[in-house]
């Protein structure tokens, strides 16, 4: 398996040198997004990485429906295919994704493009302020249109979850919750229109697979971190979030540490959406 994080050095070298030394062609995606934000072009603008394209999550990484699919239900593969074609991504590409919340939300785009059978995507970890703190320049404006992209998207790589398998796991398997930790008790629901959690889902809210320097933990805390919370070694492992964009990143974090994701898409902003489905409250 390809590399999954992607350090500033790592980064800067490839630029530098047009490509990834155990890689293939270096392309960048801006991936800033944020639930009371989400059109991070103007942050983009104002400043990214040099030759960064912007990835817009909500129009590019997701498709729209009713609500009762969720908020971001994943894309189609046509409304993909155009978004790889504009991003100028070949086939034999590394691409890296990166946003500036701490990889939240830019493993959206990790997930979808490794579904889609680009193989070789990487996260830049410790995000945008890894490259700032570093005392790397930024590139500022919107840059020219890409030589249109060649790579040919396929989507189902990755297991997945609906509304009806992510309830049978979450009761004879482990299914991991991991919006902040009062929206799982049903304390707080800023968005969605039932606050609670899928009954039989474990609490584990995906701030706390990052150290306080904003980078992944290691390997090994986070296999710790899972085990604790009921993951055997080596297993798949359900995942849900809000809406389906940092469950991810908790994607990520299992990887790392040695687990399958299996990520229920639809998330809370599907399942709330349904009377008929239980809520459970409390920790």
């Amino acid at each position: 398996m390809a590399a999954i994080l992607t350090t500033v050095a790592d980064l800067r070298r490839a630029l530098a040198a047009g490509r990834y030394a155990d890689g293939g062609a270096v392309r960048v995606l801006d991936v800033r997004w944020r639930l009371d934000r989400p059109d991070g072009r103007p942050d983009f603008r104002a400043g990214h990485i040099p030759g960064a394209r912007y990835a817009d999550l909500d129009t590019q990484l997701a498709e729209h429906g009713p609500a009762t699919a969720g908020r971001h239900p994943l894309p189609s593969t046509e409304r993909l295919q155009r978004a790889v074609r504009d991003w100028g991504i070949d086939t034999g590409d590394t691409v890296v994704v990166y946003d500036d919340a701490r990889g939240t939300s830019s493993a959206r785009a990790w997930w979808v493009l490794r579904d889609a059978g680009v193989t070789d995507v990487r996260l830049l970890d410790g995000a945008l302020a890894a490259w700032i703190d570093a005392g790397h320049d930024l590139e500022t404006g919107e840059p020219d249109a890409a030589r249109p992209g060649t790579a040919v998207v396929s989507p189902g790589s990755l297991p997945t979850l609906d509304i009806d398998t992510v309830a049978a796991a979450a009761q004879g398997g482990l299914v991991l919750d991991a919006r902040a930790a009062e929206r799982y008790r049903g304390e707080v629901e800023p968005i969605d229109p039932r606050a609670g959690h899928i009954p039989g889902a474990v609490s584990a809210p995906t701030t706390e697979n990052i150290g306080a320097d904003g980078r992944f933990r290691s390997a090994d805390e986070l296999r710790a971190r899972f085990a604790a919370l009921g993951a055997e070694p080596g297993a798949s492992v359900g995942v849900y979030c809000g809406s389906g964009v940092t469950a991810a990143h908790e994607a990520v974090a299992l990887t790392l540490a040695g687990y399958e994701p299996v990520l229920y898409p639809g998330s809370w902003s599907q399942w709330s959406q349904h009377p008929d489905r239980p809520v459970a409250t409390g920790a």
